[in-house]
């Protein structure tokens, strides 16, 4: 439907607006999939003027958040979770640091990622004992919420 190029703190963001029924909008944010929720809803035989939309969950989740890629740099292809329980970023946000390696044994509460979200250093623990069985992301990659960051089985 419309395509948008968006930069918020440095990073770009595409944006597109697949459908709009009512106050939901289904849109694409740097291809993820995302079910918005509209403070008024969108009247097309008016001019609109919309407020800040209020993200209700993303449509699907995804195996991997592709992050923006820098403008010199190649994007590079997501790589899938391995298999176990999937470790999701809670908020969007840059990632400053993994705490871990794949096969490496962790406990419940064992911090594993450290995840920047609004200027804070956010811990994220390891809700499962097990071993890593794949990490998805890495040191200064941007996610989205819900993205897999890695997986323990």
């Amino acid at each position: 439907m419309n395509k948008y190029q968006y930069k918020v703190k440095g990073v770009d963001y595409e944006v597109e607006i697949a459908e709009v029924e009512g106050n939901i909008a289904k849109v694409n944010v740097n291809g993820i999939p995302f079910e918005l929720e509209l403070q008024k809803p969108i009247n097309a035989a008016k001019h609109p003027t919309m407020t800040a939309p209020k993200v209700v969950a993303p449509a699907a989740a995804p195996a991997a958040a592709p992050a923006p890629a820098p403008a010199a740099a190649p994007a590079a292809a997501p790589v899938a979770a391995g298999a176990g329980n999937p470790i999701k970023a809670p908020l969007p946000g840059t990632i400053t640091e993994v705490k871990v390696q794949v096969g490496q044994q962790v406990s419940v509460g064992d911090t594993l990622v450290v995840l920047e979200a609004m200027k804070m250093a956010n811990n994220i623990e390891s809700e499962y004992a097990g071993q890593v069985t794949s990490i998805v992301v890495k040191q200064g990659e941007t996610v989205m919420e819900g993205a897999v960051l890695l997986t323990i089985a």
